[in-house]
């Protein structure tokens, strides 16, 4: 039996959730609750080890990123099953590029969500090719036809590295390496992903598969 732990800040979401695995037997629903944070002081409290699968809603009210909230489940030790509404194609990207397993949507029949926690407790892939699709044609993921240098330039700045350590590391001069920056930035805008912080850049490094969440190097 696998074990299962809901996240989500809709009460009603997640008591039809449990219920439905109730019914079939096969999960056994270890921890519901509205964060990530919640989760993880009760696995903290606990001594339990990680759900086998974690269905995360997409957006939780506590101002966390589903990039955080996933990064982190993940590197905890469990596999997350994004529960989405249809309409939310680039946070589902995020999510995706973050490490989830897959997607399922909030309009799904209850039994739809039960197979796709099935198959990832198995290990097996979930079957994304309708979100991929979205995903594939949302505009805010138009390709920004970023160089080989400033992708290598974005790499290391976004995940902490201050500017004149990027210019050092890639043996080129200060200026340059801004003027980099610079034009990164002015690709973004052009496609409509405008990135004007550091944090901006981060997501678009990490949307694009530029940088992994899980090779972030400390600021400084």
């Amino acid at each position: 039996m696998s074990t299962v732990a809901l996240i989500d800040d809709h009460e009603s979401v997640r008591l039809g959730i449990e219920a439905a695995c109730l019914r079939d037997g096969e999960q056994m629903i270890v921890f519901s609750g509205g964060t990530v944070k919640e989760y993880l002081a009760w696995r903290q409290t606990t001594g339990a080890r990680p759900a086998d699968v974690v269905v995360l809603d997409l957006t939780l009210g506590d101002g966390t990123t589903v990039t955080e909230n996933v990064a982190t489940l993940v590197a905890d030790g469990a596999s997350v099953v994004i529960h989405s509404v249809a309409d939310r194609a680039a946070a589902v990207r995020e999510a995706l590029v973050a490490g989830a397993a897959g997607v399922v949507s909030k309009s799904s029949a209850l039994e739809d969500v039960l197979d796709a926690i099935r198959t990832v407790a198995r290990g097996d892939a979930l079957n994304n090719v309708e979100w991929a699709s979205a995903v594939d044609g949302d505009r805010e993921f138009a390709d920004a036809q970023l160089s080989t240098r400033e992708r290598d330039v974005l790499r290391l700045y976004a995940t902490g590295l201050p500017l004149k350590a990027v210019a050092e590391r890639l043996g080129v001069a200060y200026s340059t390496a801004k003027e980099n920056i610079t034009r990164i930035r002015v690709k973004y805008v052009e496609v409509g992903r405008p990135a004007p912080t550091k944090v901006d850049l981060l997501r678009r490094a990490m949307e694009d598969g530029i940088v992994a969440p899980e090779g972030l190097t400390s600021a400084g």
